[in-house]
């Protein structure tokens, strides 16, 4: 999936349509934050001071085994959310913004009308 394929195919959801392109580009960024472990894990390292967090940080986060944090990680990182760098013995993780910006384009709503604006 390229930066400029999904850019040029996604239009917001409320203007028009995606394409089967586009959704099938998209499809698998959604798929990996549809998991309430994911999401959180997602909220977590992008909020991380520094923009990064190492996993011993997000480990301690939940009521899961350290295998189960590794698996959902793998995830966000393979659909491209998160990227990771290995220091020594640990691994640090960063959020990529530029697909986060792709996702929230294609959610931003339509903007108001006169005729439909609620009061």
């Amino acid at each position: 999936m390229s930066n400029q394929s999904v850019t040029d195919c996604c239009a917001p959801l409320a203007c028009e349509p995606l394409s089967d392109a586009g959704a099938e580009d998209l499809a698998p960024l959604f798929k990996a934050v549809a998991d309430p472990v994911r999401l959180r894990l997602l909220s977590l390292i992008a909020c991380h001071e520094g923009g990064e967090s190492c996993v011993c940080d997000l480990t301690d986060a939940f009521d899961v085994t350290g295998p189960a944090v590794s698996y959902h990680l793998r995830i966000l990182r393979e659909a491209g959310l998160i990227s990771s760098e290995r220091r020594g013995t640990w691994v640090y993780y960063r959020v990529n913004p530029q697909v986060m910006a792709r996702m929230s384009a294609v959610l931003v709503p339509a903007p108001a009308t006169a005729a439909g604006a609620v009061t």
